[in-house]
């Protein structure tokens, strides 16, 4: 699986758990620190403990290794590690706040296929 695809399934894990405003930057060019990084947010710290952990699930149904996982018991800002992709899962205030969005502003945002597998 490439790098594009996990971000993919990573965005539907988050979508499945009803994240909001699910954006994907290809970082390729930009930064050394990963392919892509998937932000998203949750309105509360269940949800977005929830939407962590989804991404989680995801990645052992594939056989995929989380590298880390930071920030889950506060549930504000959890970074979730999958190597080439990054997923951040922000509380809808945090990510108002820290604005990964414009801070990466070089990195092009991916169209993504939120279509259901069967």
């Amino acid at each position: 699986m490439d790098s594009k695809q996990l971000a993919e399934y990573a965005a539907k894990a988050c979508d499945d758990k009803r994240a909001e405003d699910i954006v994907v930057l290809d970082m390729k060019d930009v930064s050394l620190i990963a392919d892509y990084f998937l932000i998203c947010e949750g309105t509360n710290e269940r949800q977005v403990q929830s939407i962590a952990r989804g991404i989680k699930e995801m990645a052992a149904e594939i056989d995929m290794d989380v590298k880390r996982l930071e920030g889950f018991e506060q549930a504000r800002w959890i970074l979730v590690d999958l190597g080439d992709v990054v997923c951040h899962v922000f509380h809808k205030e945090e990510r108002n706040y820290y604005n990964l969005e414009r801070l990466w502003g070089d990195a092009p945002l991916i169209e993504l296929n939120m279509q259901q597998e069967g």
